[in-house]
C-alpha cells in the first residue's frame, strides 16, 4: 500500500511540476504542447490499465476516444449552432445541452458501455487473435463515425465545440488517470490479471476468471479513453473521424511501448519522452522545409524517426525503458536501505 501511494504521489508531482513550470513560462505554444501532452497522458495511462496488466495489445483504444469526443460534442455544441454543425441531427437531440464537465464524463460512460457490450465475447481470445479482433473493432468504430452523419457529421469536420480544456483541467485529469491506473494495478483484479498474463493456465487453476478480469480492465480503459477523447475534443474544438484512426493509434501505442508496457511509470515516462521528441522533430522538419536544405519538402521525418526509435527499443529493451519497477518502489527501497544502515559505533559492532 505504501509503495502504491509513493508511486501515485511521485508521478502526480511530476505532472504538477511540468504544468507549473509551463504556466510560469507563459508561452502560448508551450502551453498548447503541454496541454495536449497531458491529454495524451490520460490516453496512454488508460491503455496501460488493460494492455499492461493483461499483456494483450489493443488497437480499439482510439475508437473509444472517438466515442467520448463525439458524445461530449453533441451535448456541448451551443443549441443555436447545432443546425450548422450537425444539420441532420435527430430532432429530439437538438435542444439537449449539458455543462462541459458533465458531457465529458458522459462521453466516458458511453464509451465504457459500448466496450462492456461488445468486448465480453472477445475477452476469451488471446495472442494474435485478440490483437486482430481489437483492430477489427477499431475499424468498426471508425466506419460508424465516418458514416453516421446525423450524430458525427460523417467524414466532414465537426465544429462548434466550446474551448474548455486548458492546462489545469488536463493536468487534473492526468493525475486522476494515474491514480486510477496505480490503484487498479494493485487491486485484486489487477494482480490476478497480471498472473494470467504471466501464466494463463496457472491463474485459471487458482480460480481466476480470466475473461471477466480482462473485461473489467477493458471497460475501465474505455472509460478513461472516452474522458480523454472529450478533453481532446474541447481542446481542439473541431475534428473529423480520421483524427481517431491509425496515426493516433500508432502514436499512443509507441508512447506506451517505449516507456514500458508493464508499469504506470513507464506509461508516464514514455508519454513525456515521445512528446518532447515528436515536437522537436516537427520543429526540425519545419526548419528544413523553410530553409529548403533538402532541395524539396521533407515529409514524414517525424514518423520515420519515431518508428525507428520504437523498433530500437523493442530490439534492445523489449520491456521498455521502465520494465518492471514502479517509481514508488525504487523510492521506498532507497528509504528502507537508509533506515537499515547502521549509524552508530554500537550498531556497527553489533
Amino acid at each position: 500500500m505504501q509503495r502504491q501511494l509513493y508511486t501515485a504521489a511521485l508521478l502526480a508531482l511530476i505532472v504538477v511540476v511540468i504544468a507549473t513550470a509551463t504556466t510560469i513560462l507563459g508561452m502560448t505554444l508551450y502551453q498548447r504542447i503541454v496541454t495536449n501532452m497531458m491529454i495524451m497522458l490520460v490516453l496512454v495511462v488508460s491503455l496501460q490499465t488493460f494492455m499492461g496488466n493483461s499483456g494483450i495489445l489493443s488497437f480499439a483504444h482510439v475508437g473509444f476516444m472517438a466515442i467520448g469526443a463525439y458524445v461530449s460534442a453533441v451535448f456541448t455544441i451551443p443549441v443555436q449552432m447545432k443546425g450548422m454543425a450537425l444539420p441532420d441531427l435527430y430532432p429530439f437531440m437538438k435542444d439537449m445541452h449539458l455543462p462541459v464537465y458533465a458531457a465529458i464524463l458522459l462521453g466516458g460512460i458511453v464509451a465504457a458501455i459500448v466496450a462492456a457490450v461488445v468486448s465480453f465475447p472477445l475477452m476469451r481470445l488471446s495472442d494474435s487473435a485478440a490483437v486482430i479482433t481489437s483492430f477489427g473493432l477499431l475499424v468498426v468504430i471508425y466506419t460508424v463515425t465516418n458514416n453516421w452523419s446525423a450524430v458525427t457529421n460523417g467524414p466532414r469536420t465537426l465544429f462548434g465545440l466550446p474551448k474548455a480544456t486548458d492546462l489545469g483541467m488536463a493536468s487534473v485529469a492526468a493525475i486522476g488517470a494515474i491514480i486510477v491506473a496505480v490503484w487498479f494495478k494493485e487491486s485484486r483484479t489487477g494482480k490476478l490479471l497480471r498472473a494470467s498474463r504471466d501464466d494463463e493456465r496457472a491463474a485459471a487453476a487458482i480460480g481466476a476468471n480470466i475473461p471477466v478480469l480482462r473485461w473489467r480492465a477493458f471497460v475501465l480503459a474505455a472509460l478513461l479513453a472516452g474522458i480523454g477523447g472529450g478533453l481532446w475534443g474541447h481542446f481542439i474544438t473541431s475534428f473529423a473521424p480520421k483524427a481517431f484512426y491509425l496515426k493516433e493509434t500508432f502514436l499512443i501505442i509507441s508512447m506506451l511501448v517505449i516507456g514500458g508496457t508493464n508499469t504506470v511509470t513507464g506509461a508516464v515516462v514514455g508519454t513525456l519522452l515521445v512528446t518532447f521528441v515528436y515536437e522537436g522533430l516537427r520543429a526540425f522538419e519545419g526548419q528544413l522545409n523553410a530553409l529548403n536544405i533538402a532541395g524539396g519538402q521533407v515529409v514524414g521525418l517525424t514518423e520515420i524517426v519515431l518508428s525507428l526509435g520504437m523498433i530500437a527499443i523493442l530490439v534492445l529493451r523489449p520491456g521498455g525503458l521502465i520494465e518492471n519497477r514502479e517509481l514508488g518502489s525504487l523510492f521506498n527501497q532507497r528509504k528502507s536501505r537508509s533506515i537499515a544502515r547502521p549509524t552508530t559505533l554500537t550498531e556497527w559492532e553489533g
